[in-house]
């Protein structure tokens, strides 16, 4: 294939441009501020299971000494009941002995449940500020996740505008090339996953940086400046300039 020399000159402008492309490509699927955000959103589950651990503990208290409540105020209405029949002298002496029996009874027993009430109230109340801990956690673990996010996005969108600048001019740059010869660059860099040309500097191709040996080079010097020449090592268009060291 021979096309114009000026006009293989533009392939490093296009290549230019592919490689900044690939670049775009390879931070966007890379971005830390991704992982920052899966993070963060880890983070905040941990933080909202301890939350509904720590509200099922505060729940599961707060039960309990109301059992308790209630346990206690039955002996109370219980021990009342007592007194005022005691009181009201209706009772026979042995059913004021069995009476008073009971009401000691009822006394140790709503002692008894005074003091677990007043434990579980002590649990209730720490459990209560783990409660709120763990909540405050949460907050802020949603707030860090949220700042994540948003780094993200920023990142995404700058990304995004790269990519949208550098497709429009690789598009300004390959109107200016034949359509032959933007086929096989093309197809060149799908084979390569980056570009489908390089400069030729120095002897060396600048696209997979291996020094032609001498046969190669030859071959290169003696091609008319208008054939289209490849590297034989990675296939890419090679394009001579002042700088080839032929």
């Amino acid at each position: 294939m021979k096309v114009d020399h000026f006009e293989q000159q533009k392939l490093l402008d296009l290549a230019a441009e592919d490689v900044a492309l690939t670049q775009l490509a390879h931070r966007r699927r890379t971005l830390p501020e991704v992982a920052a955000v899966e993070a963060a959103e880890e983070s905040e589950r941990e933080r909202s299971a301890d939350v509904v651990r720590a509200e099922t503990e505060a729940k599961d208290l707060t039960r309990e000494v109301r059992r308790l409540e209630s346990d206690v105020d039955t002996v109370r209405q219980r021990a009342a009941r007592d007194q005022q029949r005691l009181d009201s002298g209706s009772a026979t002496p042995k059913e004021m002995t069995g009476l008073q029996h009971e009401m000691e009874s009822l006394a140790r027993r709503q002692a008894d449940l005074e003091d677990q009430e007043l434990e579980l109230m002590e649990r209730l109340e720490t459990a209560e500020s783990a409660l709120a801990s763990a909540q405050q956690a949460v907050q802020e673990a949603r707030e860090a996740r949220e700042r994540a996010e948003q780094r993200r996005d920023d990142a995404l969108a700058d990304i995004a505008d790269g990519t949208a600048r550098h497709e429009t001019a690789r598009a300004a740059i390959a109107e200016g090339i034949s359509a032959p010869l933007l086929s096989l660059y093309d197809r060149i860099r799908a084979q390569t996953g980056s570009t489908g040309a390089a400069m030729l500097q120095a002897r060396a191709c600048q696209g997979c940086r291996i020094e032609l040996n001498g046969r190669e080079l030859a071959a290169v010097r003696n091609a008319d400046p208008h054939e289209v020449v490849r590297c034989e090592n990675c296939g890419r268009i090679l394009v001579r300039t002042a700088e080839s060291g032929l």
